[in-house]
């Protein structure tokens, strides 16, 4: 069951990593500025956020099979319209029903394995989830690239529409809820929605929530959209040599989840340092990056940035720690919301930031790197600084 439902996850990562490779072929289309491609990329994220609450609310009251059954067959239909679009804005009106439809597919894993699964094997398990999910980023390198320079942009999203009703399938044929699951006492609807206004004032939640709003922003802003103009304008790549570069940082990508999960410490305080240690280690590979021009140092960087991005799975098992089992399914809702929000919001402001030293004569690319690596300062500032989970409140 928790293969098939990897499936739903894999065309996930595949529609969020999409714009890497189609960046280049949508700008010369429609004449997208970078602004209006961070806009077309964010609009899946954004969507894809904003439903997690909602999401949280539909498993805990009718359970995992169902919402995910329900909510997949948006994302295929976003799909073919993207195929279908005429113009920017059915482009972007699509994306947001791509992301809508994608929104349960991994909370339905987290909480069906922090249902099922004892609680030292949390992190391991989701590991192996991240890393086959994470399969999906491989279409997306060389092969979507492939497509699109044979054939154009539009059958890369006719394919991942096939794809989709494919996962949607598996799901449907062998995901069965187990009896333990389904709760004796189902809450309505405003119950559930206070329980999570209750979530979000505890005091621990903010600093969880913000460094949660840029760790996986800033890989899949990197991977997603800006890899493919960072290769192609900076360095005169191709788009099948940007997607060999893709494919590439999403193969390692796979590595980091699963190696992460596997050096979990079962001590919470020493894994929120952990997070703190590795997650200063990545900013400074973005940092970088942004303001080191070479071609080689600049790949060696992405690819340590796909390997590094594996200690996120430390901060789903900070999130499952950090609150009662009553409550995993709604804070995993809360995180991964955060996550996808801040991926949205991060696509736009780089986008902005982008145009803004285009507008002054600067290289966009520095920009878009360079703020990356500020928010996510700000991120790790946040969780070291503010209250920590059992910590007591300052005299």
């Amino acid at each position: 069951m928790v293969l098939a439902l990897c499936a739903g996850v894999a065309l996930s990562q595949a529609f969020r990593t999409v714009g890497a490779i189609m960046a280049s072929p949508l700008q010369a289309e429609f004449g997208l500025s970078p602004q209006a491609l961070g806009i077309f990329s964010g609009a899946f994220h954004f969507a894809f956020g904003a439903m997690q609450l909602f999401m949280g609310i539909g498993i805990d009251l009718h359970g995992v099979r169902r919402t995910v059954l329900v909510a997949f067959p948006v994302a295929i239909a976003g799909a073919l319209l993207s195929a279908l679009s005429s113009n920017y804005l059915v482009l972007v009106l699509a994306q947001a029903l791509i992301g809508v439809g994608c929104a349960p597919a991994f909370l339905v894993c987290t909480v069906f394995i922090a249902r099922h699964f004892p609680a030292e094997r949390f992190a391991t398990v989701s590991g192996l989830v991240l890393a086959i999910g994470g399969l999906g980023m491989l279409v997306t390198g060389t092969p979507l690239a492939w497509l699109v320079q044979a054939h154009s942009w539009r059958a890369g999203f006719v394919l991942l529409a096939l794809a989709a009703a494919l996962a949607w399938l598996a799901i449907w044929h062998w995901v069965r809820e187990p009896a333990a699951a389904v709760p004796a006492r189902r809450e309505s609807v405003p119950e559930a929605i206070r329980q999570f206004g209750a979530l979000l004032m505890l005091r621990h939640t903010l600093g969880i929530v913000v460094l949660g709003g840029v760790t996986y922003a800033a890989f899949i802003s990197l991977r997603g959209l800006w890899l493919g103009p960072l290769m192609i304008e900076r360095h005169g790549f191709s788009l099948v040599q940007s997607g060999n570069v893709a494919l590439a940082v999403s193969v390692i990508s796979l590595v980091g989840a699963p190696l992460f999960g596997r050096l979990d410490s079962a001590d919470p305080g020493a894994r929120r340092r952990r997070i703190v240690l590795w997650a200063l280690a990545y900013t400074g590979l973005f940092a970088l990056i942004a303001f080191v021009h070479s071609a080689w140092l600049d790949i060696a960087g992405m690819l340590l940035i796909g390997l590094l991005s594996g200690f996120i799975v430390w901060q789903y098992a900070d999130v499952r720690g950090a609150y009662p089992a009553a409550l995993t399914g709604r804070a995993m809702a809360v995180f991964t919301m955060a996550m996808f929000m801040g991926v949205a919001l991060m696509q736009w402001g780089t986008g902005v930031a982008a145009s803004v030293a285009v507008a002054h004569g600067g290289d966009p690319l520095t920009a878009v790197l360079a703020t990356i690596a500020v928010l996510l300062l700000a991120g790790i500032a946040a969780f070291a600084w503010l209250p920590a989970p059992g910590a007591k409140p300052r005299s």
